[in-house]
């Protein structure tokens, strides 16, 4: 069964969450694969990904690099998986298909917690995986930022 873990953002901005996620996550040595709510939205996390940390490297890449099969991360709107991901960020209000869901070992679904339309649409994908008895966690940041899990 797959486990998926809702991230409120409320402190930080995706830009500077994703980066975090995605070390930890590929620390795993498991492939990821990032699907971004739009299009236009793919090319400007792609930049971010390889400008966000002189310190740090995140190997990946979207269409526009090519090579998907060789991604360790695949960034993309759609509904792809080239890379034979088995984790699933979902950013900018990305939706995964429950189908779909069943395919992946573990997903991330995070959210702005500062936009309604964010909460309403995390809220209802919870409640359909709740209804059907998934694994699911809640991820809230605290005052300094830091990741606490909510019961």
């Amino acid at each position: 069964m797959t486990q998926v873990d809702f991230y409120h953002l409320q402190k930080q901005t995706l830009e500077n969450v994703l980066p975090k996620l995605l070390e930890k996550a590929y620390a795993t040595g498991k492939r990821i694969k990032v699907k971004i709510g739009n299009e236009e939205r793919v090319e400007f996390i792609n930049s971010t990904l390889w400008s966000y940390s002189e310190a740090s490297f995140l190997p990946h890449g979207s269409k526009k690099d090519g090579f998907a099969e060789d991604q360790p991360i695949w960034l993309s709107a759609g509904d792809d998986n080239p890379n034979g991901a088995v984790f699933l960020f979902l950013v900018d209000g990305a939706a995964v298909s429950l189908d779909m869901l069943a395919t992946y070992e573990r997903v991330f679904n995070i959210f702005d917690g500062n936009s309604e339309a964010a909460l309403s649409q995390a809220r209802a994908f919870w409640k359909e995986l709740k209804a059907g008895e998934h694994i699911v966690n809640y991820w809230q940041q605290d005052s300094t930022g830091k990741w606490n899990k909510k019961a």
